[in-house]
């Protein structure tokens, strides 16, 4: 490249944040004189690019919950657009965060800044006329999960399928063999990235523990606490509880290596728990309006994508008013006591693990924006 070229990355939520930090080190690798600026959170900033908004400014959970941060999400909106105007970067790449993304996409190719969509919003799950606007606005799908690819390309959409970034963070020595551990059984309780999803999940997962614990004397609960949240808040919440509860901040694939088990938020992380074979429960709630707008909207049968990608649950779900205490700890109690249900669930999940493809999903991604670039 003749001369220094400049990228706008926006990475509307925490699991963004981590998959565009990856990117963005991956492209630097190969051109070190790229700049960056755009949407993050506290990995992007480290890595150097330059944020212009905080994406736990503009992240939420649930339909109706957008409303709540609809002046922030409008402002970052016109700023953003400003900046495409104003600064003329050289590509645009989005990740996931579709309603925000694809207003920017449309400014962009106002203004021919190419865009490169890298993590596809779920289109194939709900709002499927967003397809359309993908083909107008998008230059190039760069997708992650298997099934993504079919999907585009029966769309007549340029695609790359690269792999899922989450495998070049894990080595194979990492993968749990909880069957084999002893001691205290490890119980991971996972109640996502953002503040709102916390206030909802997280106290019915400190209420299954203690069923848990009276139950099972000696099993210990574990919360890796996500760089976006604010850890006081969660140890907050936990005080008072009769369960044997840590928190640590971040550290959730030392969680997933050595839980037997992990409680979940619906999100990321449960893929992240099927790379490892990391056994576990998916729980899922939101506002009664979102989840009564969810199923006007969505076309899949499941909410975790390991189920998804399975065609089948391999995984329990457990799904607003069936996402209670009392539930949860019924099917952790029978996970922990049966360990063939166990084997069963890992023997799936190692199997997803295949489908997934192979490590380099960052390094794959950083080679079309490059080419892009040119």
């Amino acid at each position: 490249m003749n001369k220094s070229k400049i990228i706008m990355l926006i990475a509307g939520e925490a699991s963004g944040d981590l998959h565009g930090d990856n990117l963005v080190k991956a492209i630097q690798g190969k051109e070190p004189s790229i700049s960056f600026f755009g949407v993050g959170g506290t990995a992007l900033k480290e890595t150097g690019v330059t944020i212009r908004v905080k994406s736990e400014e503009l992240s939420v959970v649930g339909l109706s919950e957008v409303f709540s941060k609809i002046g922030k999400i409008f402002k970052a909106l016109s700023l953003l657009k400003k900046d495409l105007k104003t600064l003329r970067p050289d590509l645009l790449i989005l990740i996931d965060f579709p309603d925000f993304n694809l207003k920017l996409a449309a400014a962009a190719k106002r203004l021919n800044v190419p865009v490169m969509y890298y993590i596809s919003p779920q289109v194939w799950a709900w709002r499927t006329g967003r397809v359309k606007k993908i083909r107008r606005l998008v230059n190039e799908m760069v997708v992650i999960l298997p099934f993504e690819a079919d999907f585009y390309k029966e769309h007549d959409i340029s695609v790359t399928f690269v792999g899922h970034p989450l495998l070049d963070n894990i080595s194979p020595d990492d993968f749990n063999n909880t069957l084999d551990k002893e001691g205290l059984p490890i119980i991971g309780l996972l109640p996502g990235s953002r503040s709102e999803e916390v206030a909802r999940l997280l106290p019915v997962m400190i209420e299954a523990a203690k069923i848990i614990s009276e139950e099972v004397r000696e099993v210990k609960f574990i919360i890796p606490v996500a760089s976006s949240l604010n850890k006081d808040k969660v140890e907050e919440m936990v005080q008072g509880s009769r369960a044997d509860i840590s928190i640590v901040q971040g550290n959730v694939h030392e969680v997933l290596k050595y839980a037997s088990l992990v409680i979940s938020a619906s999100g990321t992380v449960t893929l992240e728990a099927a790379i490892f074979g990391t056994p576990m429960i998916i729980v899922y709630k939101v506002s009664p309006f979102s989840y009564w707008l969810g199923t006007k909207l969505v076309r899949v049968q499941y909410a975790g994508l390991a189920n998804l990608i399975a065609g089948k649950e391999i995984v329990p779900e457990l799904i607003q008013e069936k996402a209670s205490p009392e539930n949860i700890a019924d099917h952790a109690l029978r996970l922990l006591r049966n360990k063939k249900a166990r084997a069963a669930m890992q023997q799936q999940l190692n199997a997803i693990r295949k489908e997934l493809g192979s490590p380099g999903a960052s390094d794959m991604a950083a080679k079309v924006a490059l080419r892009m670039l040119s």
